[in-house]
């Protein structure tokens, strides 16, 4: 029997009671049936939410704990003896450690005076047995305490219950793989008071870290973790370079050169990704600009390995008069704008000068070498998920029947007046852009880009129309939000922004840019967009890109975009994970449903008022 007290200052009565039973016969029902995983996920988050709202009054959390074995006192049991401050939700926490790590408790005392507490747990291990092994008895004692002191962290977890989980496997990893000297600075720094807010945040909002990278490659985990805090969101590229460029020359295979280069790309994308997840000032702008730089390094290097894979091959490519023939790669979609964000595929397009033969010993005409080239870079940078830093090349002359690198000719023949080129592909090309490869050679595709996209020819906004009614047809089930293809989603934003680049940038210059908010920025300077909805969009712009980078974080997938239902917990913990982290969950989820109608509202209203109706 426990005899149970409101806490000090908290409303108490028949309603509040009555909720509590409600709350107690649904947990008992899970448990009736089974569904143990549930019961706890429940019994946490009530947890959570209590210690959040007192999370000010945790300055001692970190006091010692100490804990001796006997195992004289009992026939069956090691009695594990408990001495230290009294802290909120220290019994279950401490219980809860316990049966995380497979220990058994058959009977526990408890005593509590002057915020003193003297617990007792009768215990066994997984087998029924006593706990006999000092070193057995020594993991315990460090696990546990780290575990229940962790359990006041989760206030900062967007998914509490994610996050204990996999602090626990974390815990599991630090013993089995790190020995002796490893094993102790690893403990020194999970004991560190600074340690556990930042894996909360980080453990508890996305599966994919977790799972795909702090499971798989925990040797590099620590260092990254202790590491991050020095080094900037956005180091500079000449020293990404030189620490790129250093790995790769070190190898002596292709395979070992192309391991280092994604390698690299997963250590310093899974950085940037963690201090934008942990650092909750870091903007967006800022965390695009991370990536977007990051990409390119990474595909500059993998460009030029690839050619010195072919070159030995077959020789260099050479132009008909001998010259050596150029190669580029032009950035499209948030890539081309500088845009990327989590989990973020690579748009890419490859150009190159004209036709001509290699000039090695195994000669063969430029457009076969061009396009092993080309197939080449595809296998070379590695998507660990689907998505992520996964190059795409559909944007490209006939789209995925077409080519995969055509000439510049070809090119300046498909995007013209008289090409092939349908509406949304000149659209498309305003965020095209040279990031890798010959320079000359891209600046002559995008000057080529600005004389067909900004020619002046009328846009036909009905055939634009048309496309988005068929997007919200075919993209958007019923019932459901799309935060792209919904009506004011982004992509109402930025088709909005470019049908204005299209028509107005053959007279306006400015405008002819492939970043949104620049080119926002651009068009409220010329008076084509009033300030006030200047301002409606670029909100709008930011707190969607917030939600879909919330969304993803969790599978790292680029395809999710989907809003969870808003009376699930998914929306709840999405909620949290982009910063609405409310005492209430309930209320801060509600908060959130409120700006997302408010802020696609709005954009909804400015288009059609604009364009006309979808």
């Amino acid at each position: 029997m426990f005899r149970v007290l409101p806490v000090p200052g908290e409303e108490w009565g028949s309603t509040q009671q009555a909720q509590l039973e409600e709350e107690l016969h649904s947990i008992i029902a899970l448990l009736d049936n089974g569904r143990f995983e549930d019961a706890r996920f429940a019994v946490n988050r009530h947890l959570v939410e209590q210690l959040g709202k007192h999370r000010g009054s945790f300055s001692g959390l970190l006091l010692p704990v100490q804990i001796t074995f006997d195992n004289s006192q009992s026939a069956m049991d090691t009695v594990m003896e408990i001495r230290s401050d009294d802290t909120p939700a220290f019994l279950y926490a401490f219980a809860n450690a316990l049966a995380m790590r497979n220990i058994y408790i058959s009977k526990a005392q408890f005593d509590v005076e002057k915020g003193k507490i003297h617990d007792r747990f009768y215990v066994r291990n997984r087998h029924g047995q006593k706990l006999t092994d000092a070193t057995d008895q020594q993991q315990l004692r460090l696990t546990a305490v780290l575990i229940k002191q962790f359990t006041h962290a989760l206030t900062w977890a967007p998914d509490p219950t994610k996050a204990l989980e996999a602090f626990d496997q974390f815990l599991d990893l630090t013993m089995q793989q790190a020995k002796g000297k490893a094993q102790q600075q690893a403990l020194a720094f999970l004991s560190d008071k600074k340690t556990f807010p930042l894996l909360a945040r980080l453990l508890g909002a996305s599966d994919f870290l977790w799972e795909d990278f702090l499971r798989l490659q925990y040797s590099n985990l620590l260092p990254l973790l202790q590491d991050y805090r020095d080094a900037p969101l956005m180091r500079p590229r000449a020293t990404l370079r030189r620490e790129l460029d250093r790995q790769v020359t070190q190898a002596k295979t292709n395979e070992a050169r192309k391991a280092a280069l994604n390698g690299f790309k997963d250590r310093e994308l899974f950085r940037i990704d963690m201090k934008h997840i942990v650092e909750t000032d870091t903007t967006l702008p800022d965390f695009s600009a991370a990536l977007t730089q990051l990409a390119e390094v990474i595909v500059d290097r993998s460009l030029k390995d690839c050619q010195a894979k072919l070159n030995k091959l077959y020789g260099p490519p050479r132009l008909a008069n001998k010259k050596p023939c150029p190669f580029t790669v032009l950035g499209l979609g948030k890539f081309g704008g500088r845009e990327l964000g989590y989990a973020s595929d690579i748009e890419v397009m490859f150009v190159y000068g004209d036709a001509g033969r290699t000039g090695g010993k195994n000669p063969i005409e430029n457009s076969e070498y061009f396009e092993r080239l080309g197939h080449e870079l595809l296998r070379w940078i590695e998507a660990k998920q689907e998505g992520i830093f996964h190059l795409d090349v559909r944007l490209r002359p006939h789209g995925g029947k077409g080519s995969l690198t055509n000439p510049f000719d070809e090119i300046a023949k498909y995007y013209s007046d008289r090409g092939l080129a349908a509406p949304f592909e000149r659209q498309s090309l305003i965020k095209l852009r040279h990031v890798a490869g010959d320079a000359a050679l891209g600046k002559r595709v995008e000057a080529h880009r600005d004389s067909y996209v900004y020619s002046g020819k009328p846009w036909n906004l009905i055939i634009a129309l048309d496309l988005r009614r068929q997007q919200l047809k075919e993209l958007v089930e019923r019932g459901t939000v799309n935060l792209k293809h919904s009506p004011g989603g982004i992509v109402d934003i930025e088709y909005a922004i470019q049908y204005l680049q299209i028509m107005h940038g053959h007279q306006l210059s400015i405008l002819r840019t492939p970043n949104t908010m620049q080119a926002l920025a651009a068009l409220v300077d010329c008076g084509l967009v009033t300030r006030q909805d200047g301002e409606v969009l670029r909100k709008a712009y930011f707190f969607i890109r917030m939600l879909i980078d919330g969304l993803r974080m969790v599978r790292g997938n680029a395809k999710d975009r989907v809003l969870p239902s808003i009376d699930s917990d998914e929306f709840i913990f999405l909620a949290r994970r982009v910063g609405y982290t409310t005492d209430d969950w309930q209320a801060g989820a509600k908060h959130l449903t409120s700006d997302i109608e408010e802020h696609m509202g709005k954009v909804k209203e400015f288009f059609e008022k604009t364009f006309g109706k979808v």
